[in-house]
């Protein structure tokens, strides 16, 4: 069972995001917007 775990990953494989995927991150993150009140964080979503 111990041989299954012993393979090592290549470490230079490049991941390439679909643009699709890029955008979609980028608009979620300008629509969020977080405040901290005191000792509480509050996270709220401009949609």
């Amino acid at each position: 069972m111990a041989k299954l775990y012993t393979k090592k990953k290549s470490a230079n494989s490049k991941l390439l995001p679909k643009k699709q995927t890029i955008d979609f991150i980028l608009n979620y993150s300008k629509s969020m917007s977080a405040v901290k009140v005191g000792m509480m964080h509050f996270e709220f979503m401009a949609n």
